[in-house]
């Protein structure tokens, strides 16, 4: 008789099942109402027991999870007779408490002895009296039409179910560019790599004409590894080419450096110069190309 039932066709009806735990301390209505964990676990629970039950993701949504008291009321929606008969079979097997206790243990971290109540009700119809009557339980579904719509809220439950079963978001793979080696005869500044060489008379041109007052802390950033540039030295230029003013002083000062460090004396070491003193327009100008 419920092999004919299945021949219909087009097929809706509506169910509510109560729940209410026997377990002392447990109570699912309150869990369900006062947790917003809670709240996702106990519908999840649901969830996992109507896949169980009903044979899988499709043919049944979840209309609405409501206060019963003392019962929490679960109403179905069925779409395909074929998932209410399996989910009655289920049900009239004892499946379905047994599976709504093995999730609720699992997930709420019960003891096995934990145990669920359940009652089926389609409108006014108690299902539980009339369960050996298949096809008299599936007219009773089919009779009773959902009067709503699915709530808000188990729409939202349903989107946080979809991403923890996604599981976390996939962070993006940072791409780590391998940086090429500066070659021993180059050095790199601004993220730009220049080839080292002897400092020349237009470096020291265009160094003199934009260090103005700073030349003193470049004279000393240079004296770190140059003997001849100790504080000392760098006073006694400022000292002797006072007259002649900032531009001699600084001509001076680096001049003094070259002679100095002879074939040491390379751009590099100035720009890092430059660099220590913030300076870096300046060094930027050095090393521009010229014609």
């Amino acid at each position: 008789m419920a092999d004919r039932t299945v021949d219909r066709g087009p097929w809706t009806g509506c169910a509510v099942m109560f729940l209410q735990s026997l377990y002392p301390g447990v109570n699912l209505l309150s869990l369900f109402k006062d947790r917003e964990q809670g709240k996702f676990i106990i519908f999840k629970v649901i969830k996992l027991t109507l896949i169980d039950s009903a044979g899988g993701l499709s043919g049944y949504e979840i209309l609405k999870v409501h206060d019963a008291d003392p019962f929490l009321g679960v109403e179905v929606k069925f779409e395909d007779v074929s998932a209410c008969q399996r989910f009655l079979e289920s049900y009239s097997s004892g499946l379905v408490r047994q599976s709504l206790s093995q999730h609720a243990c699992r997930l709420l971290t019960l003891p096995q002895e934990f145990t669920v109540e359940t009652q089926l009700k389609a409108s006014e119809h108690i299902l539980d009296l009339c369960l050996d009557k298949l096809e008299l339980c599936l007219q009773h579904i089919h009779l009773s039409q959902p009067e709503r719509l699915r709530d808000e809220e188990i729409d939202y439950l349903e989107e946080q179910l979809q991403i923890q079963a996604r599981g976390p978001a996939p962070q993006p793979t940072p791409i780590i560019q391998e940086e090429c080696p500066v070659p021993g005869n180059c050095f790199k500044f601004q993220n730009k790599v220049f080839e080292d060489r002897m400092l020349t008379a237009g470096d020291v041109q265009s160094f003199s004409n934009g260090v103005g007052r700073q030349w003193k802390h470049v004279g000393r950033a240079l004296g770190k590894s140059c003997r001849a540039l100790k504080s000392l030295d760098i006073d006694n230029l400022a000292y002797e080419y006072e007259r002649e003013g900032l531009y001699e002083q600084a001509y001076q000062m680096l001049s003094r450096f070259i002679q100095a460090e002879g074939r040491a004396a390379k751009l590099s070491r100035l720009v890092k110069a430059l660099e220590d003193c913030k300076l870096t327009n300046l060094a930027e100008n050095i090393l521009e190309p010229r014609e």
